[in-house]
């Protein structure tokens, strides 16, 4: 190893030597091939804010380099720097500290369960008849009311006059733009999704949806799931009438079967 070698030289030689692809890697560890093109180019600026070093160690684990090993290496790469180990003499104040408050937990428990001697006396009749009579209503029954009541949270309507409702959640960093058609009059809405990122918003009218990572995002519209079928890095575009159902396009032709020619003779006739 040289030791201006970096992050990004020593992952792409691991890559090379286990002969393996940037596609094939994109598609086991389930991320974006630029993702993968700007750690071996260390382009940190590329991968999301607080990924570089995750990233890192994820392609690494899978090429099986210890990225420990290259200490000064991996010191340029952007991020929280790892905390370091935790003292012994710390780990040691603190479980005495831990077992203090375990035994004082303990100590009050056993003093609220064992009554002493006054809690342990029964109250006599003449108190008993002097106290009131429990002036409180009882308890009302149980609503069966078909309509909700105060308090209880109802789910989102996928259709109302607002427009339909669009559900997303991406796993990674993906592009996605909502188009409206130009009759609506709505504005076309953008938006980078990141990891873990809901998006909830609604569209009026017939609609267009692109994503450029569409492998990473679930996407639900007026309350179905669309299974899309593209991978991680791959783009897709859907087109949705305005009560949101899925005009897929339609499928390709049959090919039309062509009969086998009978084989011709020596003599250029046919038998």
């Amino acid at each position: 190893m040289r030791e201006d070698e970096t992050v990004g030289q020593i992952l792409r030689d691991a890559r090379v030597a286990k002969g393996l692809s940037r596609e094939i890697l994109a598609v086991e560890l389930k991320l974006p091939l630029r993702h993968i093109e700007a750690i071996e180019s260390d382009d940190w600026a590329a991968l999301p804010p607080g990924r570089p070093r995750p990233l890192a160690r994820q392609l690494a684990a899978r090429l099986g380099v210890d990225l420990d090993f290259h200490t000064g290496a991996f010191q340029t790469v952007p991020g929280v720097q790892e905390l370091a180990p935790p003292d012994p003499r710390q780990e040691r104040l603190e479980r005495i500290v831990m077992g203090l408050l375990t035994v004082a937990s303990v100590l009050v428990a056993l003093w609220l369960v064992v009554p002493g001697p006054s809690l342990g006396r029964k109250p006599s009749a003449s108190y008993l008849t002097t106290l009131p009579k429990s002036t409180l209503p009882p308890p009302p029954a149980p609503s069966t009311s078909a309509y909700p009541v105060l308090g209880e949270l109802l789910p989102e309507a996928p259709l109302n006059d607002q427009g339909v409702l669009i559900s997303l959640r991406s796993m990674d960093t993906c592009e996605v733009r909502l188009e409206p058609s130009p009759e609506s009059g709505e504005p076309t809405q953008a938006r980078t999704l990141r990891v873990s990122e809901p998006w909830r918003l609604r569209a009026k009218g017939p609609f267009t949806l692109s994503l450029d990572n569409a492998g990473v995002v679930n996407v639900e519209v007026a309350g179905v799931r669309i299974l899309h079928g593209q991978n991680v890095g791959e783009a897709w575009s859907g087109h949705f009438d305005a009560s949101g159902h899925w005009l897929r396009p339609p499928a390709p032709p049959a090919p039309v079967p062509v009969e086998p020619q009978p084989p011709e003779e020596e003599d250029g006739t046919q038998p």
